[in-house]
This record gives structure tokens, sequence and C-alpha cells, in this order.
């Protein structure tokens, strides 16, 4: 695993412990949504993934970028599929979507180099 595919995960990981201990109803609940929310149903487990990654991205956030590439990699998502992600939310977020994509093209590579 490459360093900055580990930094991102530990990080995630120690910082939802310190959230979550925290034993806040609300967070936990918003939380369990989003859980349940990415688990099959009438669509299927990856295109709720890819659907979140063009969210992710329309709205500019790296963290849930990087968080959407990893469950899309462990799925199974392909590069030819994951560049139709970037295209889609290219055209639906704007050129202001380009410094976002420039990261997930990096973060995609070092996962894929991972394997």
């Amino acid at each position: 695993m490459s360093p900055l595919v580990k930094e991102f995960n530990e990080y995630r990981t120690r910082m939802n412990e310190v959230i979550l201990s925290k034993d806040n109803l609300v967070i936990k609940r918003l939380w369990n949504l989003d859980t349940n929310t990415y688990m099959e149903g009438a669509l299927d487990v990856k295109t709720k993934e890819i659907l979140g990654l063009v969210a992710s991205m329309v709205l500019r956030c790296d963290d849930c970028i990087k968080y959407h590439l990893g469950k899309s990699h462990e799925l199974g998502i392909t590069t030819e599929q994951v560049y139709e992600v970037f295209a889609v939310a290219n055209i639906v977020g704007g050129t202001i979507v380009i410094p976002h994509t420039r990261r997930a093209a990096e973060y995609w590579e070092e996962l894929i180099k991972g394997n």
C-alpha cells in the first residue's frame, strides 16, 4: 500500500474512532444512514459508489473522493470506468473540478500501483 493511501486510511480510521467515541446520537445516526445508503438495493453497490464519486468531485471534497476511489478499487471498478466517472464529474461540475480530478488521478494511480 502506498504511503498516500495508507496515511489517508489510517487518519480516517483514527478520527472516526475519536468522533464515534463521543457517543453523539445524531452523528451515529447520520453515519449509519450513510453506511446503509451504499448497501445493495435497487442499485448495485458499484453504481452507488460511482454516484458517490461523481457527487464528491462536483462538491469538491478531496477526502470523499479518496474514500469513494478506494471503495471503487475494492469493488473492481476499472481505470477506464473511473475516467468516465471523472468525465461526468467535470461536465457536471465544470472546470473548477479539474484540480480535484488531478488529485483523484494521483490517488487512483497509487491504488492501482498497490495491486
